[in-house]
């Protein structure tokens, strides 16, 4: 209504503005008696009655203007409106909790068409984020449940029959499992500082970084049978070394655990990105079978399924929480990480750093 009623007002105001300016104009029609030629013609309007025959015509023609300009400013208020009314639909229904419900505006594209599109995104992040926080709160309860379970069942037998119990065994599985669930808290409370406390930065050379990386996982390498190559050049950027070293162990417990059997191989590169001379490229790739998960679903935390599987029954199985770190320290560190799956089975991670200037 109010955009129907600026309509009509601004069409009245205009044309009030022109029949002002033509009556100005009239007003120079001479004031001496006008007379005509044609012996026909036997009255001649005076300038009087010209300006008031002006002044009736332009009353009805500002009437006519209103009445016009109500109806059109209506139309075209309800034609221009209705995209936003859509919209504010599809915000009421994700307001109330409906977060599949999409906009699709269709036509020319103008400024409603760019702001549905927008709208449609944000409510697949939502709905994406949505589902993510409530598998990880499932997948959480449930892998933080599991150790608690097999706690109490270990006590319980014991309980039941306490001579029998071989109690240095019995105190090495108790121990193991409650090792397990601290490891995940403590994995899980490192997630939550990433996303709200912004790491040290230090001037940090990755080489270095992933030296020390491979000396710490060199003995599980060895017991899995796993040949690591190392291939690295200088690479100075700026972040937190704790946390750098935590993102290369990382991927390469990845990449050591969800690989071949026996003969495995991974291979692991840190250099100047040669795409981009201002990054500094990351890369760890294993040999192994072909993926059973989108590589996308990779980094959500506590991932379900054969992709977290590890190989050879090497008893050091992951939670599903160390490429979601990896993801967050390269995200809090201005860069990103991206997996992509090898043609002969694997996976590669690449992570992209801003080095130093």
């Amino acid at each position: 209504m109010r955009l129907a009623l600026s309509y009509a007002l601004f069409l009245n105001v205009a044309g009030a503005a022109t029949l002002a300016v033509l009556y100005l104009g009239m007003r120079y029609v001479p004031s001496y008696p006008l007379s005509t030629t044609d012996p026909s013609v036997s009255h001649v309007a005076s300038r009087q009655e010209i300006l008031e025959t002006l002044l009736e015509a332009s009353g009805l023609a500002l009437v006519a203007l209103a009445v016009i300009g109500l109806w059109g400013g209506w139309v075209i208020a309800g034609r221009v409106l209705r995209p936003l009314q859509e919209i504010t639909r599809a915000a009421r229904r994700a307001a109330d909790g409906s977060l599949d419900h999409r906009i699709g505006l269709r036509g020319r594209r103008d400024e409603f068409t760019d702001l549905s599109d927008t709208f449609d995104h944000m409510l697949d992040r939502l709905q994406r984020s949505f589902e993510i926080q409530q598998r990880f709160a499932a997948n959480a309860s449930h892998e933080l449940r599991t150790p608690l379970a097999i706690t109490r069942t270990m006590l319980d037998v014991a309980r039941a029959d306490p001579h029998g119990q071989d109690h240095p065994r019995l105190v090495a599985r108790l121990h193991e499992t409650n090792q397990r669930g601290i490891e995940i808290v403590d994995a899980m409370l490192q997630l939550s500082s990433l996303a709200q406390t912004p790491p040290d930065m230090e001037p940090v050379d990755l080489s270095d970084t992933v030296r020390e990386a491979v000396a710490t996982t060199e003995g599980e390498a060895a017991d899995l049978g796993v040949t690591v190559s190392v291939r690295s050049q200088a690479s100075p950027v700026t972040g937190d070394g704790v946390l750098l070293r935590q993102l290369v162990v990382n991927l390469l417990q990845n990449a050591l655990r969800h690989n071949l059997p026996a003969d495995g191989g991974v291979v692991l590169t840190a250099m100047p990105d040669p795409q981009d001379r201002g990054l500094a490229l990351l890369t760890v790739s294993n040999t192994g079978p072909h993926l059973t998960e989108p590589v996308q679903n990779l980094t959500e935390p506590f991932l379900r399924g054969g992709g977290r599987v590890a190989a050879g029954g090497s008893g050091r199985a992951g939670h599903g929480l160390g490429l979601p770190i990896v993801a967050r320290i390269a995200e809090a560190h201005g860069g990103g990480l991206r997996l992509t799956p090898n043609p002969g089975g694997g996976l590669t991670a690449w992570v992209r750093l801003p080095l130093r200037g």
